[in-house]
């Protein structure tokens, strides 16, 4: 699992970077990796790319901390993992910093980048969208690298400490939802709801459901000064007072309905419960359900071979879509930075030639250290690459640039559509095979180690 948080840097660039490449928190400055910058000069790169935006806001870096459960992951695979999450979150259009600290018990990695792309120059626009993407993007590289993931919903907004005190079942706001939980499983209404809650002890205030009324409700747990707010920052979605009036109406008006409403759309029904073996009749209707569900996802297809074939085909188009989209990532990474460094080149070139020419160079070098620095870097980096910078038409490379973007969303699309499709058509597979009892082979000791018998 890694909690994730973001802030904008507003000033000195400088020493928020000195600060995250550490060499005592970094392993000597081992776990250190930047891109389209290096950490020496970072603040000049930024400010090259900040002084080309029109844009006025006072944001020049924004700082992303993304920290792990202590002892669930080791340091390089934590700073792999964090270098992956800048080039996905940034797209390889913004430069950037990134470094593991090592120094606390829970690792941690720090990813400052620039506020400002180097291929258009528009600002990072940091919402409340953004931060969301950012959350899902590192729950996919948790995943990917098999480490836990935040549950969805009420979790995904807890620090770290909350989550692992919850886990233990020590927090405070856990002890509160247990509470609400319960209260709400009690109550017919609303009212009788504040009436459960106030006898276990708790003090309730903003509890009124009008515009008049406080935004929040919130409590104070016996033997405690503060109060808790009802809010999906401090509790959860599902702890708003207008929430858990909606979630006392809606188990009032699920009480009377048939069993099946209680089980999900298409979802066969585990007869294998208790209260199921107690009553026949009651197994008896499971079983009738259950066979509509299969016939309906038996009806969609010819046969089970078929939905299998069906799901290697489009799996395998999900995989050639991704494929495809991890290339032209690469392209695109590989594209902004030499849009970046061919500008910084053709536009530092003529400090470079004045410093040359300059009848006092060191004072020259003193007033224009920022622009001969800039210089020098994008040179050599193109060097590198062996381009030759005089060649490069930069208006040309931005267009390029934009088509590769859209063939991206292009083949995003393509993917998510197959991926959707495959997960679709698995649950119908899933489904057919729960009814029919059909087991997935067993693979022997013997055959899967691959070893001959003894």
């Amino acid at each position: 699992m890694a909690y994730t948080k973001i802030h904008a840097v507003k000033a000195t660039v400088h020493k928020a970077i000195a600060y995250i490449c550490n060499p005592d928190k970094t392993d000597g400055s081992l776990l250190i990796s930047s891109y389209g910058c290096s950490p020496e000069t970072a603040h000049f790169d930024f400010k090259f790319a900040l002084s080309k935006t029109s844009q006025s806001d006072e944001n020049k870096a924004y700082h992303l901390i993304q920290s792990f459960l202590p002892g669930e992951v080791d340091f390089d695979t934590a700073h792999q993992i964090g270098a992956a999450l800048a080039d996905r979150v940034l797209e390889g259009k913004y430069s950037y910093v990134v470094s593991t600290h090592i120094d606390k018990d829970h690792i941690h990695n720090h990813i400052i980048f620039c506020a400002a792309n180097n291929v258009d120059h528009h600002k990072y626009n940091d919402c409340k969208k953004s931060y969301y993407r950012i959350r899902h993007l590192s729950d996919e590289l948790c995943k990917e690298y098999h480490l836990s993931v935040i549950t969805p919903g009420a979790q995904r907004g807890k620090k770290y400490n909350e989550w692992s005190a919850d886990k233990n079942g020590s927090s405070l706001k856990s002890d509160l939802r247990r509470d609400i939980n319960a209260a709400i499983r009690s109550a017919d209404t609303y009212e009788e709801f504040l009436d459960l809650i106030r006898a276990k002890g708790y003090a309730v205030k903003g509890e009124i459901l009008n515009v008049k009324s406080p935004k929040y409700i919130a409590f104070l747990p016996p033997g405690r000064e503060n109060f808790v707010r009802g809010s999906v920052r401090s509790l959860g979605a599902e702890y708003t007072k207008e929430r858990i009036a909606e979630r006392i109406l809606e188990r009032i008006q699920n009480r009377g309905k048939p069993l099946a409403d209680s089980y999900a759309k298409n979802r066969l029904i585990d007869t294998s419960q208790e209260k199921f073996q107690e009553s026949a009749g009651l197994k008896r209707w499971a079983e009738i359900e259950n066979l509509k569900t299969a016939a309906n996802a038996y009806s969609k297809v010819n046969s089970i071979a078929d939905l299998e074939k069906e799901i290697k085909e489009h799996a395998a188009a999900s995989k050639e879509s991704r494929e495809k989209l991890i290339i032209l990532e690469r392209k695109m990474k590989g594209l902004a930075e030499t849009i970046k460094y061919a500008q910084q080149y053709q536009e530092n070139r003529p400090y470079q030639i004045r410093y040359r020419k300059a009848k006092n160079p060191d004072d020259y070098f003193r007033r224009h250290e920022s622009e001969l620095i800039l210089y020098d870097g994008a040179k050599e980096m193109l060097r590198r690459a062996k381009i030759d910078p005089r060649t490069l038409d930069v208006v040309k490379l931005r267009a390029d640039f934009s088509q590769m973007e859209q063939k991206k969303r292009e083949l995003q699309q393509t993917y998510r559509t197959a991926e959707n499709e495959v997960q679709q058509m698995k649950r119908e597979l899933d489904k057919l095979n729960q009814y029919l009892n059909i087991e997935p082979p067993v693979v022997s000791e013997q055959k899967r180690s691959k070893e001959p018998p003894r």
